[in-house]
């Protein structure tokens, strides 16, 4: 039987793939667990790469000391808003915001203590599979939320594009436009050196004219192209772009955020603002303590610059938002692969920990405890409600209306949402 692909299949699946457009969808129907059901229409979520140790930011316990190898906190702890909570010294400014924020203590995985598999893991909430390819969380909202409106993409990633992000089995129609340069707008959105204007209107007038003598198809793949080509020209066009101009935005504020983090933190407020439904603030590569999150040895020398960074730019964040009544609507969501132990390496550094985390939830209208969850003395050991991460993840769906009990499919293949997690029932109870 002779093949019916023709060179059309061929540019919708490259400029798909390429193009990671994803397009508007409706809201989700209604869910059976509506007393379990959030109000927030966004999620920024920030992505601290390398594993945030929970003993040294959103978990501390007792000080200890790495000249000795003696276990513990490498700072000091301070009160917050929110009586008997208390967080890193370096985190002065999320302090007194505690009573907006949950700082979930015993989040858990079994994987591997690895940053490949981990990320994936903190990233669609499966282990990875040899059979199938699972979606992140920002594509199962795109998939079931859609954008705020129709000149907005749902999905943006501020950082280094990664399959660990993307759609998996749901397809390119619900993958993230990407930028990571502040300054630029996403990549295969800005137009190219020597394409003027009126160039530009040349070359749409001409695609019009392609589509409208073109004979019309029914196959999904190949409409799914026609509207993603619409839907980017869009996108690039000012109404969306400006968006990128951070110049808009006061001096104060600006400096507020702080440095590229901070910068990348209020874009993701202006994508709200702009209808974008999941916005991905990766921590820059550029970090000022040179090793990242990653602190072994002597990497965690300077982790107190990284903290104070994440501190400036999340605390203006919710103040931000807050200003502008957004903060109920936004849900700030904050990951990372693993934690750290208490323990110090040879080094003076930190190992990776798995098996007990903190993860940190903020605005979204949430019911906010400061923290949930109880860990050991040594944060080692979960000691009371433990939260899996197919329990994180229904907890961020059912925060922004999504039916987290749900089946998606890969073709006929039924998979559950969430891999079957329950959201944190006393977070979303009035």
């Amino acid at each position: 039987m002779k093949s019916s692909i023709t060179r059309r299949d061929l540019l919708s699946a490259g400029a798909l793939a390429a193009g990671g457009i994803a397009l508007p969808r409706s809201a989700s129907a209604e869910s059976a667990h509506p007393s379990l059901m959030g109000q927030a229409e966004h999620v920024i979520s920030i992505w601290l790469g390398g594993g945030m140790g929970q003993i040294d930011t959103f978990d501390p316990k007792r000080k200890g000391d790495p000249a000795n190898r003696k276990a513990g906190a490498y700072y000091d702890s301070i009160d917050t808003a929110v009586d008997d909570v208390q967080v890193c010294e370096h985190l002065s400014q999320m302090a007194p915001l505690m009573d907006r924020v949950t700082a979930v203590r015993s989040v858990y995985h079994e994987m591997i203590d690895e940053h490949a598999a981990a990320t994936n893991r903190m990233h669609t909430g499966r282990p990875i599979s040899g059979t199938i390819s699972y979606p992140s969380i920002g594509s199962i909202i795109a998939n079931q939320r859609g954008a705020a409106n129709d000149i907005a993409p749902p999905y943006v990633l501020i950082g280094y594009p990664n399959v660990t992000r993307g759609p998996g089995f749901l397809g390119a129609r619900d993958s993230y436009l990407y930028l990571t340069d502040t300054n630029r707008g996403p990549a295969g959105l800005s137009r190219a050196d020597g394409i003027t204007s009126d160039r530009q209107s040349r070359r749409e007038r001409f695609l019009a004219t392609l589509q409208q003598n073109g004979a019309a198809v029914a196959e999904q793949r190949l409409t799914d192209y026609d509207a993603a080509i619409q839907q980017s020209l869009k996108l690039s066009g000012p109404e969306f772009t400006r968006v990128f101009d951070l110049d808009n935005e006061p001096d104060d504020l600006r400096q507020r955020y702080g440095g590229e983090f901070g910068q990348r933190c209020l874009l993701s407020r202006r994508l709200v603002e702009r209808g974008v439904r999941f916005i991905e603030v990766s921590h820059n590569l550029n970090f000022l303590n040179g090793a990242g999150w990653d602190v072994h040895n002597a990497g965690i020398l300077q982790q107190h610059k990284l903290i104070q960074e994440m501190d400036t730019a999340v605390s203006t964040l919710i103040l931000d938002l807050e200003e502008k009544k957004l903060l109920d609507k936004t849900l700030i969501v904050i990951t990372s692969e693993f934690g750290r132990p208490p323990e110090f390496d040879s080094g003076g550094g930190r190992g990776h920990q798995g098996r007990a985390f903190t993860c940190v939830l903020a605005g979204g209208g949430l019911a906010h405890q400061g923290a949930w969850g109880e860990t050991d003395e040594l944060s080692k050991k979960i000691v009371s409600d433990p939260v899996g991460v197919p329990d994180f993840f229904a907890t961020i769906c059912a925060t922004v209306g999504i039916d987290w009990t749900k089946n998606l499919y890969a073709g006929d293949r039924p998979v559950p949402i969430t891999d079957r997690g329950e959201p944190i029932a006393k977070l979303l109870q009035s």
